[in-house]
C-alpha cells in the first residue's frame, strides 16, 4: 500500500511482471531502487528546508545585530552633539583618571593646543586640588567643587564640579565654568559697598559732631556757633550730592533713564556746559575757553551730553590751581566727533589711569574730599558716554595737566 501510494507506476510494473512470468527477484531489486530514489528525494528535501531555515534565523540575527549597531551610532552622535553644545568645559575620565572625552569649549578654557584624551588632570591642569578631586571621584567618593585660577596673559577663575560617573561605570566626570567675571562684579559690588559706607560716614560724623555742639552750648557762642553752622551746611551739600550721584548711577544701571539718541549741535551744548562751571572757574581765576567746528554736530543725547562736560570741566576746574586754563575743543575727525577737554593742572600718574573711571576711585582721597567730589563723576560719564555709543578715554602726564577725550559718530 505504501508502496502504491509513493509510486503507483512502480507497482503497476511489478504486477505487470507477475502477470508476464518475470522473475520475482527481478521485480524485488526494481521496486527496491525505486524506493530508495524515492527515500534520498525526500531526505534532499528535508536539508533544503533545513538550510533555508537557518538562512533566514541568520538573516535575522544580523538584521537585529545591525539595529543595535545603529542604535549605538545614533546614541554616539547624540552625546557628542550634547557635549558640544554645552558652553561649560566637560571631560569624563576612566578609572585611572585620564580623559576619554570632552568638548571644544574644555579645550578654549584650558588654552589646550593639542588633544587632551589620554592626558591626566594634573599634566593639563598644574594645580593639585584638581588632581585629588578627580582620583576621589573615580573611587567613589563624593561630588566636589574645586576653584581653579588659571595664569597668563589673560587670567581666569574656573569652577569645577568634579563628581563619580555613577551607574556603575567607572571614571568620573567634571565640569570647568568661567567665574571670572562673577568674582569681579562680587568684588566691584563689595567695594562699593565699603566705599560707600566710608563716603556717607564722612558728612554724617561732621555734621552729628557740630550738630550736638551747637545743642551743647555753642549756638550762643558769636564766633564759633556761625562757623559750625556753615561746616554743617557744606557736608549736607556733599552728602546731597553723594546721594544725588548713587541714585543716578543706580538709574543708568537699572535702564531707567532712557536716552534720545538723535543729532545734537555740539556747539549750543558745550556754550552751556562751559556757561554752568564759568562761576567756579572765575572763583579760581581759572579762564575756560571752547573752540567749536563750525555746524559740528554729534549723535546723542543733549542732556546727557551736556551732563558729561559738565562733569568734565568741573574736575578740570577742581584739579587745575588758581590762574590756569582749560580749553575745550570739538572737531570731526574720520566720520567721528571727539570733544576734548583739556587743562593745565596737576596731571595723573599713569599706574592711576586704567582705574580711574571705576565708582570712588580716587588718585588722592584726601585732596579729592577737601574739593568736594564724590568719586562718581567719572564714572558717571563713563555710561552716559557709553549709552550714546561712544567711548571715552584719558591722557596725562604728572605736572602737566590731563586731557580727557569723548568720542561719538557724527550727527
Amino acid at each position: 500500500m505504501v508502496l502504491a501510494g509513493l509510486c503507483p507506476g512502480l507497482a503497476a510494473a511489478l504486477a505487470c511482471g507477475a502477470a508476464s512470468g518475470v522473475t520475482t527477484g527481478l521485480l524485488v531489486g526494481l521496486a527496491t531502487a525505486g524506493v530508495g530514489a524515492v527515500v534520498a528525494l525526500l531526505a534532499d528535501a528535508d536539508r533544503g528546508r533545513s538550510l533555508q531555515l537557518g538562512a533566514t534565523a541568520a538573516q535575522a540575527r544580523e538584521k537585529e545585530a545591525q539595529a543595535e549597531r545603529d542604535a549605538a551610532a545614533y546614541e554616539e552622535r547624540v552625546l557628542a552633539a550634547a557635549l558640544e553644545g554645552i558652553a561649560d568645559g566637560v571631560w569624563i575620565t576612566d578609572a585611572s583618571g585620564a580623559v576619554v572625552r570632552h568638548n571644544a569649549a574644555l579645550r578654549r578654557l584650558l588654552d589646550a593646543g593639542e588633544d587632551v584624551v589620554g592626558k591626566r588632570p594634573l599634566f593639563l591642569v598644574r594645580k593639585g586640588e584638581l588632581h585629588e578631586a578627580v582620583l576621589r571621584a573615580c573611587g567613589g567618593g563624593a561630588p566636589s567643587v574645586v576653584e581653579v585660577v588659571m595664569e597668563g596673559p589673560r587670567p581666569r577663575v574656573l569652577e569645577v564640579q568634579v563628581a563619580p560617573l555613577g551607574g556603575g561605570l567607572p571614571g568620573s566626570a567634571a565640569v570647568f565654568r568661567d567665574v571670572t567675571d562673577l568674582k569681579r562684579l562680587e568684588r566691584v559690588r563689595q567695594d562699593f559697598v565699603a566705599n560707600v559706607s566710608h563716603e556717607l560716614r564722612t558728612p554724617i560724623a561732621a555734621i552729628l559732631g557740630y550738630a550736638e555742639t551747637l545743642q551743647s552750648g555753642a549756638l550762643a557762642d558769636a564766633i564759633h556757633g556761625p562757623q559750625m553752622v556753615d561746616i554743617i551746611h557744606r557736608q549736607s551739600e556733599r552728602l546731597s550730592e553723594l546721594v544725588s550721584d548713587l541714585l543716578e548711577l543706580s538709574r543708568l544701571d537699572a535702564g531707567e533713564r532712557p536716552l534720545s539718541v538723535g543729532s545734537v549741535s555740539v556747539g549750543e551744548v558745550v556754550a552751556r556746559a562751559a556757561e554752568a562751571v564759568e562761576p567756579r572757574a572765575s572763583a579760581k581765576h581759572i579762564t575756560i575757553t571752547h573752540h567749536v567746528s563750525a555746524g559740528l554736530a554729534a549723535r546723542g543725547d543733549a542732556k546727557a551730553l551736556e551732563q558729561v562736560l559738565v562733569n568734565l570741566l568741573d574736575n578740570a576746574v577742581k584739579y587745575t590751581p588758581e590762574g590756569g586754563s582749560v580749553e575745550l575743543t570739538g572737531r570731526n575727525e574720520a566720520a567721528r566727533v571727539e570733544l576734548s577737554v583739556r587743562d593745565t593742572g596737576l596731571g595723573i600718574e599713569a599706574k592711576h589711569l586704567p582705574r580711574l573711571f571705576e565708582r570712588f576711585y580716587r588718585v588722592d582721597r584726601g585732596r579729592s574730599r577737601e574739593m568736594g567730589g564724590t568719586g562718581l563723576g567719572l564714572s558717571i560719564v563713563r555710561h552716559l558716554v557709553s549709552a550714546m555709543g561712544g567711548e571715552v578715554r584719558v591722557q596725562s602726564q604728572l605736572g602737566l595737566g590731563s586731557t580727557f577725550t569723548v568720542t561719538l559718530a557724527a550727527g
